[in-house]
């Protein structure tokens, strides 16, 4: 279910035509982005215009496909460099109410030293 937190949580950074439906979106998934649909990982990817999310998600029994349109405005999005961008759950959250999700810091993992 999707209340649960993902595993990890992808976002596709080149546009992408959202009139594609969930077996489409779920090839683009393996093929374009290069992972496993059926991993639980989450999936955004956005249209041209900036205002309209969709995300995949394959929850062990089925997937889903989500929705999201913004009113007024638009996604503050990644420069188009990688085919595909990690983000945290808190900016996630951030993005899809559609805030600046890059004022949240991810902190590095801490190595304890070897003594």
């Amino acid at each position: 279910m999707l209340t649960s937190g993902p595993a990890r949580i992808f976002v596709a950074v080149a546009l992408m035509d959202l009139r594609l439906g969930l077996d489409g979106r779920c090839a683009r998934v393996q093929h374009g982005l290069a992972l496993n649909p059926f991993g639980g990982d989450w999936v955004v990817f956005r249209n041209k215009a900036g205002n309209r999310l969709k995300l995949v998600v394959f929850d062990g029994t089925g997937f889903w496909l989500c929705y999201r349109r913004l009113e007024r405005g638009h996604w503050v999005w990644p420069k188009v460099g990688d085919r595909v961008m990690a983000l945290s759950y808190p900016q996630f959250l951030l993005l899809i109410q559609g805030q600046d999700w890059r004022w949240v810091k991810v902190p590095e993992a801490i190595r304890p030293s070897l003594i």
